[in-house]
């Protein structure tokens, strides 16, 4: 697989990790927005290990992106509540300092908002609205877009451990000029016969 073959790959993971950075700011989600920081990071890292023919960088950008579905897999099971998670009581995803939620929860496809006025459960400088009529409820869009991350990180976690071995390879079998030959290495012998006499000044 060649250079040219996967520029699309890189792009296409460009591009969605930039989408999603998008929407978690839009939705104030900072543990998201870090965790999509240091990915665009470590792609850019990959694409120049790729470039550069640098096997240390592609084996950085593999243990990043082992990290990287770990994440995706928490994000889906904290949408979908599995276990203990409560996305009422749990604000992980803005480092408890909100009480913002996902940027689709209003704005998803077909979603109607309605602010619920004079209500006692809003706290200060907050309102309380009710969401109807969506297409696809926030959690599963949420949900959809890490189970995207997990398989281009697995596509590209088997890409790296590939071209990264392809690597190490051709540098262990690379022939510098004049060593490593058959005849093995030979010290250049002197030719002349020339006496060296002391000068003196």
């Amino acid at each position: 697989m060649s250079n040219s073959q996967l520029c699309p790959y890189f792009v296409f993971l460009q591009i969605a990790a930039l989408e999603r950075q998008i929407f978690d700011f839009l939705g104030y989600q900072w543990a998201p927005i870090l965790a999509n920081f240091l990915h665009i990071m470590a792609v850019i890292l990959g694409i120049f290990g790729t470039i550069q023919y640098r096997s240390k960088y592609l084996i950085m950008y593999a243990v990043w992106l082992v990290l990287w579905v770990g994440w995706n897999a928490f994000i889906i099971c904290f949408y979908l509540e599995v276990g203990h998670l409560s996305q009422d009581r749990d604000f992980v995803m803005t480092f408890n300092t909100s009480l913002h939620r996902s940027w689709w929860m209003e704005n998803g496809p077909g979603c109607l908002v309605m602010p619920v006025m004079n209500s006692n459960l809003a706290l200060e400088d907050h309102h309380v609205i009710t969401v109807s009529g969506c297409l696809l409820d926030y959690q599963y869009i949420e949900v959809v877009s890490s189970a995207l991350q997990i398989f281009l990180a697995l596509f590209g976690f088997v890409y790296a451990c590939y071209v990264s071995k392809v690597f190490m390879e051709e540098e262990d079998s690379f022939d510098f000029i004049g060593g490593f030959d058959s005849y093995g290495y030979q010290a250049p012998q002197k030719t002349s016969h020339l006496q060296l006499q002391p000068l003196y000044t």
